[in-house]
Formats: structure tokens, C-alpha cells, sequence
């Protein structure tokens, strides 16, 4: 039996064993692409009204936040970065997007008031992750049915 002991699954004894190989994760680096995949973590997981994700501090469940029902906010860094309370750019850019498609717009253009005004308009009783999904695909194809 002819062994390679360089071989990285490869022990001296000839016993061979598998090895865990973690690739990274795709992330969406278009806006349109942070809105379809926030769109997908909502009808998955659910919506969540109030804060980014429910029990915030884990003393009460042990389910990775990324697995937990998420707001309109937290979905989207969640796609942009792989966690609700990630944050890059790009979902920066998703939220202000949101915000600007969403009722009369923010008062302000600051991003806080932009992220305000998403979380505001996702606290409102009665939304649900249906209202929430058909208004982040609207938004993430307006420039295709614009052409």
C-alpha cells in the first residue's frame, strides 16, 4: 500500500480521515441582491416586530440569531453580512432604499433617520412578512420593469 504522508487526510498508520472544508459564503454585493435575499430571510425565518431579533441577549433561547424571526432592518444586514447585527455598506445602501420606498420617506436623510424610519414602518400593527417580502422583491426589481 503506497501512502503519501503529505497528504493533509493522510496519518503515518495509513488511516485515512475526512476533513472539514468550510467554504465562505456568498454574500449578495448588489442592493438589489441584499433586498431578494432579505426577502428570503423573512418568508424562511419570519417577521419580527420590535427589536433586530427576538431575545437579543440570549438569556432566554439558544437558536443562532441568524435562524430566529427578523426585522425588516435585521434581515437586511443579515444578508448583507450573515448577521442581524452586522453591519457593510452595501446593506447601509439596502436600508436607504427601503426607507425612500416605503410611505412619505423619512424626515430627515441621515441614516439614522433612514433605519428609524424602516424599523418605525416594520413595528406598525398589522404588517406581516407577506406585506414585508412583496415590498423588498418590488423594490429590488423596480429598475428591471423600469427598462
Amino acid at each position: 500500500m503506497n501512502v503519501s504522508i503529505t497528504h493533509p487526510a493522510n496519518f503515518p498508520t495509513g488511516d485515512r480521515r475526512t476533513t472539514l472544508v468550510l467554504l465562505p459564503v456568498r454574500r449578495p454585493s448588489t442592493v438589489p441582491g441584499v433586498l431578494l435575499r432579505a426577502a428570503q430571510i423573512i418568508q424562511v425565518n419570519g417577521l419580527w416586530q420590535g427589536d433586530l431579533v427576538p431575545d437579543m441577549r440570549d438569556r432566554e433561547m439558544c437558536i443562532p440569531h441568524f435562524l430566529r424571526p427578523v426585522s425588516v432592518v435585521g434581515a437586511l444586514q443579515c444578508a448583507a453580512t450573515g448577521s442581524p447585527h452586522g453591519e457593510s455598506q452595501v446593506g447601509d445602501m439596502a436600508i436607504g432604499v427601503v426607507a425612500l420606498g416605503i410611505g412619505e420617506g423619512p424626515e430627515y436623510g441621515d441614516f439614522f433617520s433612514l433605519r428609524q424610519h424602516v424599523e418605525d414602518w416594520n413595528d406598525e400593527p398589522g404588517r406581516t412578512a407577506d406585506n414585508v417580502v412583496a415590498l423588498l422583491e418590488l423594490l429590488a426589481t423596480t429598475s428591471e420593469r423600469a427598462a
